[in-house]
């Protein structure tokens, strides 16, 4: 199949032709998208791909701004539309993927099965073309929280790419088939966490690093980065057995087997020491839950432990990707954890 039967094409857009709102532009959009817009060096490109989930428009919304006002950037850009599918469903950005579809940043690496692995196959084929010399992924965090940046590699290009928008960069062994993977082909690739979906701040702020990103020369020198990054190194993920129920709740009601309280994304970046609880367990106890670490299960009693119906961490731990959705709870994660110095749990 090819390219241009997956994916559509935008060459240099004039602002008549993006509408009025980044939601009148999606409208108009009927396939995942390329956007290229030539730079002062034609020579070189940067890549960014963004709403690879439908209902993380910060992105987008930062794209059709920066469009609209007809930026000349610094070497040519590559933009990459991925979600624009579930985008587009009622009520637009909200659905993070296709119903009974596959998450598209599961996608990108073989088999490239189904409608998701043809878009993921046909995008890492539009970067094969460009050669780009990095590669950004702008996302939204599936809870509120402050920004991050995730990459499997830690060096000044990956630490350089992530100051563009934050100071904090999770570096992780963990391969799920993300884009972010294109690292193993030599182009410094970082994922852009930027915030809540609904938060103003996080739409800033892909913005802003929109700007630095394709107006400066050298986006890829430590020396440039306007902040120390800090790092944390190969977090693990917690993730709930398929068939296990959530609730978000005060207190438990007994109707599901993890209650989580409502405010629970407060604890994202934060510390929590080992005598604070987290959470309430139901009868099954934490069998529910499976601890994820270089891609093999690690024991949860490591970094969990239940005591008289409650959770506590089994040492101080940092988290994030906390959410109070319970779709992304279940299908995705319910969080990830370090140390509280930001080392490996194990």
């Amino acid at each position: 199949m090819s390219n241009s039967n997956v994916l559509d094409y935008l060459n240099n857009p004039s602002p008549r032709t993006l509408g009025r709102s980044p939601l009148e532009w999606l409208d108009g959009l009927q396939k995942p998208t390329v956007i290229r817009v030539a730079g002062r060096d034609r020579t070189r490109t940067r890549a960014l791909a963004t709403l690879l989930h439908g209902n993380e428009p910060s992105g987008l919304f930062s794209l059709h701004r920066w469009l609209l006002e007809q930026h000349t950037p610094e070497v040519n850009m590559l933009f990459l539309l991925g979600g624009v599918h579930p985008a587009k469903i009622s009520p637009r950005l909200t659905v993070r993927q296709m119903p009974g579809g596959r998450d598209l940043n599961r996608c990108f690496k073989e088999p490239f099965e189904g409608r998701e692995g043809e878009i993921a196959r046909a995008m890492l084929a539009e970067l094969h073309n460009a050669q780009p010399e990095c590669l950004l992924d702008v996302h939204n965090t599936s809870g509120t929280g402050p920004a991050f940046a995730v990459t499997i590699t830690n060096d000044a290009a990956h630490q350089a790419l992530t100051s563009l928008y934050t100071d904090r960069l999770i570096m992780t062994d963990l391969r799920l088939g993300a884009l972010m993977e294109y690292s193993e082909q030599e182009v410094p690739t970082v994922t852009i966490e930027c915030g809540g979906s609904q938060d103003e701040q996080a739409h800033q702020l892909a913005y802003d690093g929109l700007v630095r990103y394709t107006s400066r020369q050298d986006v890829l020198s430590l020396e440039k980065a306007e902040w120390g990054v800090g790092v944390l190194r190969n977090p693990i993920r917690v993730e709930m057995a398929e068939e296990a129920t959530i609730e978000y709740s005060l207190e438990p009601t007994g109707r599901a087997d993890l209650t989580l309280p409502p405010d629970i994304e407060h604890r994202n970046f934060g510390v929590v020491a080992p005598d604070e609880p987290m959470g309430w367990v139901g009868d099954k106890g934490l069998s529910i839950l499976t601890a994820i670490g270089h891609n093999r299960a690690e024991s949860v009693e490591q970094v969990l432990r239940a005591k008289d119906g409650l959770i506590y961490p089994a040492q101080a731990i940092k988290v994030f990707m906390i959410t109070t959705n319970p779709a992304i709870a279940k299908s995705d994660c319910l969080f990830y954890a370090v140390k509280a110095t930001g080392e490996p749990l194990f």
